[in-house]
C-alpha cells in the first residue's frame, strides 16, 4: 500500500535537497497591459537537469542505504528521469542505467550519457511490460520507481513548500501529470498547509489516463499519442490512483495546438524554453477563466526539448 508522504517528510526532503538542488524562481506570465499577470510560472527548468525530476530522484537515492546505492541505481524513463538519475548517481559515485522508450528524444538520450548514465532503448510496450511486471525484481540494481516510490513523491513535495513560501496568496496550482509522482507530492504539500488551494490536473488530449480513470472510478489504460513525451503514460497504477483521486479539484486537458501555442508564447515572450509537458500546465492555465482559477502558480516542469521540434514549434 502506498501513502501520500507527510508534511514532516516533505519538510526532512527540503532541508535535505538544500544546497544540492535550486529554489526556483516564480516569475509572471509576460503579459501586452500595464496590469501585472495573475498567473505565476514555477520554473523547474532552472533545476541542474531542467527538470523537476531531479527533487524526487535524488532524495530517493539519496534514502538508499549506502549498500543499495553502491549495487547501483535504475529506473524507466522518457527521459528527464533517466536525466535525473544519472545526476544524482554522479554525485555519490555510483552506476546509473535507465530503460528509455526507443522513441526517445535524442536529446535526451545524449543528455542521460553527458550525465555519466546508460540509456537502455527498448519498444514502449515492452517499457510498459517490465513496469507492470516488476521486471527489476529480478535484477541486481536498487531501482528507483519515477512514480510509486514514497520517497520520489516526497521529494517532489518541496516543491508544494516552495510555492506557498514564495506565494503565500496563491489560490491555485496548475500540475502536468504523467504517472503522478509530482501530482502526489505537491498536492500532499499544499493540501496539508492551505487546503483551500485548488490543484488543477493537466494532461493532453492525447493522453489524458488520470482523466480517464476518473471517468470510470478506477484505472484505465487509453491511447497515448502527444508531443508531450513526459506525461506519455498510458495508464494510472492502482496505487497512484486513489492517491490522485483525493488530491484533484478539477481535472483539464488540453489540445496539442494549445501545448505548441503555449510553448512559442514561452519563448517568445517570457523567452523561456519549455518542453511539450512543461508547457501543459500554462496551456490548461490561459483556458481556465480567470475568476475560476484565481491567483495561480504553473509548474513549468521541463525544458528538454529536441531543437528540431523546437524550431518547427516556433515557425
Amino acid at each position: 500500500m502506498v501513502a501520500l508522504p507527510s508534511l514532516d517528510a516533505i519538510r526532512l526532503a527540503a532541508a535535505r535537497l538544500e544546497g544540492v538542488l535550486r529554489h526556483t524562481p516564480l516569475v509572471p506570465l509576460h503579459t501586452w497591459d500595464e496590469g501585472t499577470s495573475d498567473v505565476l510560472l514555477k520554473l523547474e527548468t532552472l533545476q541542474p537537469v531542467r527538470s523537476f525530476k531531479i527533487r524526487g530522484v535524488f532524495f530517493a537515492v539519496a534514502s538508499l542505504s549506502p549498500e543499495a546505492r553502491q549495487a547501483g541505481v535504475s529506473t524507466v524513463s522518457a527521459g528527464n528521469t533517466a536525466q535525473a538519475l544519472a545526476w544524482a548517481a554522479r554525485h555519490f559515485g555510483v552506476a546509473a542505467r535507465s530503460l528509455m522508450p526507443d522513441s526517445a528524444p535524442v536529446s535526451k538520450r545524449q543528455a542521460v550519457e553527458a550525465y555519466g548514465g546508460t540509456p537502455v532503448l527498448v519498444p514502449v510496450d515492452e517499457l510498459f511490460r517490465y513496469l507492470r511486471e516488476k521486471g527489476w525484481e529480478s535484477e541486481p540494481w536498487s531501482f528507483v520507481h519515477p512514480w510509486i516510490d514514497r520517497a520520489v513523491m516526497t521529494g517532489h513535495g518541496s516543491l508544494g513548500l516552495e510555492i506557498l513560501e514564495d506565494a503565500p496568496d496563491v489560490e491555485s496550482v496548475f500540475v502536468p501529470v504523467g504517472g503522478g509522482g509530482l501530482l502526489a507530492g505537491v498536492g500532499a504539500a499544499v493540501k496539508a498547509l492551505k487546503p483551500r488551494v485548488k490543484i488543477y490536473a493537466v494532461e493532453p488530449e492525447g493522453c489524458p489516463s488520470l482523466a480517464a480513470a476518473l471517468a470510470a472510478g478506477r484505472p484505465v489504460t487509453v491511447p497515448c499519442k502527444t508531443l508531450c513525451d513526459g506525461v506519455a503514460v498510458p495508464y494510472i497504477t492502482e496505487e497512484m490512483f486513489p492517491l490522485l483521486r483525493s488530491l484533484v479539484d478539477e481535472m483539464v486537458t488540453v489540445s496539442e495546438d494549445a501545448v505548441k501555442a503555449a510553448m512559442r508564447r514561452l519563448a517568445l515572450e517570457n523567452k523561456l524554453v519549455a518542453e511539450g509537458a512543461g508547457a501543459l500546465s500554462v496551456a490548461a492555465a490561459l483556458q481556465v477563466p480567470a475568476a475560476a482559477r484565481g491567483r495561480s502558480v504553473c509548474i513549468v516542469s521541463g525544458g528538454n526539448v529536441d531543437p528540431d521540434k523546437l524550431v518547427s514549434i516556433l515557425q
